[in-house]
């Protein structure tokens, strides 16, 4: 089992969020997983979810909107391009609509992006405003050596 798979179930076996998670892409350089959280992660509470989980790393948190989040997400564009053909450009600020665009739709989302030593973590949470349904869960782990 390599690392990202390691990062990616630890943050997984954390949200009790095996249940339906599956690879979108797993290329070897880097690993997004797509999953239905745990039903019992309250909203509210996601901030906590996600600083817990960049706490269990001893990651760096990065702030979105930065150079190194910059680069980060160019590297993890290059990783996904080397085996997906993908017809847009890189958007950095991609994140943030997608974020707008869940809170319009009544969804509350949030995420985190860090460092560890030798990857970057990228885990985006969403669940509907009023706590209905499941939390959905999306991890992406990228090699920062490939």
């Amino acid at each position: 089992m390599s690392h990202l798979h390691k990062i990616a179930g630890s943050i997984l076996g954390k949200l009790n969020s095996f249940k339906g998670s599956r690879p979108a892409l797993d290329n070897g350089k880097i690993l997004i997983v797509r999953s239905i959280g745990s039903d019992k992660i309250d909203i509210n509470n996601i901030d906590n979810e996600l600083d817990e989980i960049v706490e269990m790393f001893n990651g760096e948190k990065i702030e979105i909107v930065s150079d190194d989040a910059g680069k980060i997400i160019n590297r993890m564009d290059e990783q996904v391009r080397s085996s997906v053909k993908v017809n847009a450009e890189t958007d950095s600020n991609g994140v943030m609509r997608m974020v707008e665009g869940f809170k319009s739709q009544g969804i509350a989302t949030n995420f985190r992006l860090f460092d560890t030593e030798h990857a970057s973590v990228f885990v985006v949470l969403w669940r509907d405003q009023k706590n209905m349904g499941p939390c959905f869960v999306e991890v992406t782990v990228s090699d920062k050596d490939a």
